[in-house]
């Protein structure tokens, strides 16, 4: 595996969560890398594997996912560019869910022994995952609140909101417009709702006018509105400067 100057994209999302020396950032800039290309639903990991790898989104939006006995699926977290959603396999041997992309994505490979010899060797660094761990833990148990306690509306408006503020951190949106080629039935499947609410919660929101969608391309045309309407509080994002 070659260097790559994909690694940017992680230093750029670790910066928004805690300050990097220079050093730092000079180690994580020559981190071997591999990308690789996924269309939408085709599990990069699965639950029970058993990886050597984990991998940083360089692209795109992933998803952890559940699934039940009889077939249907949960989505416990999105993933955007910049995330290492399976970080934690570095501890642990046996994967407890599947990643899945949500919509056609790039992902970046990177070796297990490669990231325990840059923690063994670089605390500094080693803190840093630690943290954007520990965030990935504050952002399910909010997604745990949102689905457990929150209605269809105020659910689908939390979300929008989360994706827009880490979308925004790692330079992939401006203005609150974002493409998002996600589909409803994903959108449901986060949210715990069937696809024919989601397409009711989401007409909702554009007769109100919080939202416009145009194909794949949202826009938040009322962000106070919508921060109100999902009841949404940034804390847990544990973005620098909040």
């Amino acid at each position: 595996m070659a260097q790559n100057p994909s690694s940017n994209i992680l230093i750029r999302k670790l910066q928004t969560i805690s300050g990097l020396g220079q050093s730092d950032t000079a180690i994580l800039e020559n981190v071997a890398i591999q990308e690789k290309e996924y269309q939408a639903n085709a599990d990069i990991l699965r639950d029970g594997d058993q990886p050597t790898l984990s991998f940083v989104v360089l692209d795109g939006l992933i998803g952890s996912t559940k699934m039940t006995g009889d077939g249907k699926r949960q989505i416990t977290s999105f993933f955007v560019p910049g995330d290492i959603p399976d970080l934690h396999g570095l501890h642990l041997s046996v994967m407890d869910c599947s990643f899945t992309p949500l919509m056609p994505s790039r992902v970046g490979f990177m070796r297990h022994d490669a990231l325990r010899a840059i923690c063994d060797q670089h605390p500094s660094i080693m803190r840093v995952f630690w943290r954007s761990t520990v965030i990935d833990a504050a952002i399910y148990r909010e997604w745990v609140t949102n689905v457990g306690r929150r209605d269809a509306y105020t659910r689908m408006a939390h979300i929008l909101c989360e994706l827009i503020v880490r979308l925004r951190a790692v330079g992939r949106i401006e203005d609150h417009v974002a493409r998002l080629p996600i589909t409803q039935a994903a959108l449901g499947d986060a949210l715990g709702l069937s696809t024919v609410h989601v397409n009711r919660v989401l007409q909702d929101l554009r007769r109100d006018g919080l939202i416009s969608t145009v194909g794949s391309r949202f826009h938040a045309t009322d962000w106070a509105g919508l921060i109100r309407a999902g009841d949404f509080d940034p804390t847990y994002l544990h973005q620098k400067g909040r």
